[in-house]
């Protein structure tokens, strides 16, 4: 082997470690007694390896049982949090997927006056920092009477965004307008041309794009904690907020934190294994090497 491609794996191993390593740190986090895992706050095991955080996390475990172990007592209800997790980032990948092919449709295949002017415009969002649209989107979902409803969560990025847009469209450019002509003439229009035609061929780009979608929605934090503060409809990622709020007089109950990140986690590692092909796919519509 060429010292070349030594030194190209050596640092490739580096980066896969660097990047795996916080990882690993939670794991190990995570199946650690929280009473004694600062006695040993270098080990890169576990500290009395227990299922424990893991049980509180779960609620199989009783309050004495937690406390035991150094934790607060307090309830975390992960079941209802993660059904809300779901139920918002899904309900946000479909419509911003959706409405966001559809509109790139629009700009790459149809041909109407001013198209290009108004792409630029629309594209000229991107420059917006989301934090100004953050007080108009309050007020607006508080005078709906959306407040602690999944439907508020959802609101403001149910629709197109300017990303999504123009992110699609140049996969949709790609493609050959042969393809779509013939289709008309065959008699099909607009609208079955991009269920039956466009969708389908450039599957790669768009599960991309829902991917990058559900993990967006999946992690936001702020806004679902602005709006959405009942336990009712609070998400996964603002219940871990509360938790650890939820402090003993001992300290913070990191263990059962890191086992309930972990869980978290664990949807969108799965939804990468399952979409990890058609990713790469997209990369390879591009043309990159």
């Amino acid at each position: 082997m060429r010292p070349g491609r030594v030194v190209a794996w050596g640092v490739l191993a580096v980066v896969v470690l660097v990047t795996v390593a916080p990882f690993l740190w939670m794991l190990r986090t995570a199946l650690s007694n929280n009473r004694v895992l600062f006695t040993d706050p270098g080990s890169p095991l576990p500290v009395d390896l227990t299922w424990g955080p893991l049980e509180r996390v779960l609620g199989t475990a009783t309050t004495a049982e937690a406390q035991a172990e150094g934790g607060s007592g307090a309830s975390l209800r992960f079941w209802l949090y993660l059904r809300n997790s779901l139920l918002v980032s899904t309900t946000i990948t479909l419509g911003q997927v959706l409405f966001s092919a559809m509109a790139a449709y629009a700009f790459a295949r149809l041909r109407w006056r001013g198209r290009d002017r108004v792409f630029l415009v629309f594209l000229g969002a991107l420059l917006v920092p989301p934090v100004f649209t953050l007080l108009p989107n309050f007020v607006l979902v508080k005078e709906l009477g959306l407040l602690n409803t999944h439907a508020g969560i959802v609101a403001p990025y149910l629709l197109m965004t300017p990303f999504a847009v123009f992110f699609l469209r140049q996969f949709f450019l790609g493609v050959s307008r042969e393809i779509e002509e013939a289709a008309l003439i065959d008699g099909a229009g607009h609208a079955r041309i991009f269920f039956r035609i466009i969708l389908p061929m450039t599957s790669a780009p768009i599960a991309t794009l829902a991917v990058l979608t559900f993990v967006n929605a999946w992690n936001e934090y702020f806004w679902p904690q602005l709006v959405g503060q009942e336990e009712g409809v609070r998400v996964l990622t603002v219940a871990l907020g509360a938790f650890v709020a939820s402090t003993p007089q001992t300290g913070p109950d990191w263990a059962g934190l890191m086992a309930a990140a972990l869980l978290a986690v664990v949807p969108t590692l799965l939804l990468l294994l399952a979409f990890g092909r058609r990713i790469v796919d997209a990369i390879q519509f591009t043309g990159l090497k």
